[in-house]
């Protein structure tokens, strides 16, 4: 079989099995071993095992069970709800000013956790009933939670940036840093967006009532607002702040920021046996599914490659002719539309080794690449029919709410999310510009 029809093969049976609803890693793995057996022989099991042991002996992956531990210890601690609680009075009096706290408390949530299911879940639990008690129109109450929410995959610590740094064999304190000013840019867009849209029409996030407001003294408001904040700010500053000044890596930053969680749980008095233990068990819950699909993957690139069809694709893509940036936006559409069926997980594994040496042979710069995959990434998460928040902010089962409400609510954040991928890509010093800054690169 000729390398383009091979690749053409395993990506059909690949999507076929996917949509017949069989688990993406079991599918990757199955995929990559049957056609490795039948075509290469034998000998692909001795290269398979190779790529396993390969991954488990990856010293940075050790940072994405430590991310998912901290932020497992950071949802424990209830700093988020606090803190939601005290920008909610703070912010009040203006217009649309409790959404606008949903936005920071999810951007400070973001670079505390890394993980999408918590901050959507945790958001979508304490701001969703209340903003609709105070007359928040519905959709845009679910799509500030859903694309608030998701800053957690790009705001370090991000377990997805970890990843796609050791699938891209780069530095994962560098994209980690690469992920800061976007994921912040984007934060920044869809609280301008908020502000805007209630400013002009009251009607969709109206003020706080002043009775309620009369009740907590202003000077409270801010004692509480900086009780509740500078805890999570101080522990991002010690992970990143220890990445960006040479003092760890990102395995180690995120080991001391995992301890430092800890702390707060013991801080804030929510330590409990019961606690702990259903924080470790959602931790290993979440590590062991990440590192399956890491095993499927490697067994499915390793037959993909081995039968030459990385090669024949990075030929095929070079040879249409669209040049260096109708190249890159092919790239950038591709992704919107695999985003709408397969989690990112999925999407990385499964083009990386694609993608990437297309890019290199195009002579991008590595870092800018790999960063601006992981922000168009944050629309999978927010397009329809399969986007991961959507099912979650589904499932809160929220009085009032209905699904039709939650896919009309994220779209005009997926045109925000657009529109943030357009200026890091006019203006690429945003992404770059803090990793390059970076001491003890």
């Amino acid at each position: 079989m000729s390398p383009e029809l091979a690749a053409i093969s395993m990506f059909i049976v690949l999507v076929i099995f996917l949509f017949m609803g069989h688990p993406l890693a079991f599918v990757l793995a199955g995929v990559g071993v049957v056609f490795g057996f039948i075509f290469i022989g034998p000998q692909f099991f001795g290269i398979f095992l190779e790529r396993i042991y390969g991954t488990m002996d990856n010293f940075v992956l050790v940072a994405i069970t430590l991310f998912i531990l901290m932020g497992n210890f950071l949802t424990m601690s209830g700093v988020a709800d606090e803190l939601f609680k005290a920008l909610r009075v703070l912010l009040g009096p203006i217009r649309g000013g409790v959404g606008l706290a949903v936005i920071a408390v999810c951007i400070v949530f973001a670079a505390c956790t890394g993980i999408i299911g918590a901050s959507v879940v945790t958001m979508g639990l304490l701001a969703g009933p209340m903003l609709i008690r105070y007359g928040y129109q519905k959709e845009i109450t679910m799509g500030m939670v859903a694309a608030g929410g998701s800053l957690g995959i790009l705001i370090p610590p991000s377990i997805m940036l970890v990843m796609m740094a050791d699938q891209a064999a780069m530095s994962a304190g560098k994209l980690l840093m690469a992920g800061v000013l976007p994921g912040v840019t984007l934060g920044v867009i869809y609280m301008i967006y908020i502000a805007i849209r209630c400013g002009i029409n009251p009607k969709l996030g109206p003020p706080i009532p002043a009775a309620e407001l009369e009740l907590i003294p202003f000077a409270k408001r801010v004692i509480d607002t900086f009780r509740y904040a500078v805890p999570p700010l101080a522990l991002i500053f010690l992970v990143l702040g220890a990445i960006f000044f040479g003092i760890a890596t990102a395995t180690e930053a995120a080991g001391v920021g995992a301890f430092a969680a800890f702390l707060m749980v013991v801080a804030y008095k929510k330590l409990t046996w019961r606690n702990f233990a259903d924080c470790l068990y959602q931790t290993s819950r979440t590590t062991t599914m990440v590192i399956i699909i890491i095993i499927g993957a490697t067994c499915f690139t390793g037959a993909f490659l081995g039968l030459g069809g990385g090669k024949a694709i990075v030929e095929a893509m070079l040879g249409l002719g669209l040049g260096k940036w109708g190249t890159y936006f092919l790239i950038m559409i591709i992704y919107v539309i695999l985003g709408c069926f397969i989690d990112w997980i999925g999407i990385v594994m499964i083009t990386f080794p694609i993608f990437l040496p297309v890019a290199q042979a195009l002579g991008f710069d590595m870092l800018w690449f790999v960063a601006m995959l992981a922000i168009n990434l944050q629309m999978s998460f927010l397009t329809p029919p399969f986007g991961y928040a959507l099912f979650y902010l589904s499932g809160l089962g929220i009085e009032g709410v209905t699904l039709a409400h939650i896919y009309r609510g994220v779209v005009p954040f997926l045109i925000l999310q657009a529109i943030g991928v357009t200026i890091c890509t006019i203006f690429p010093e945003i992404v770059v510009w803090l990793p390059n800054a970076m001491l003890g690169k």
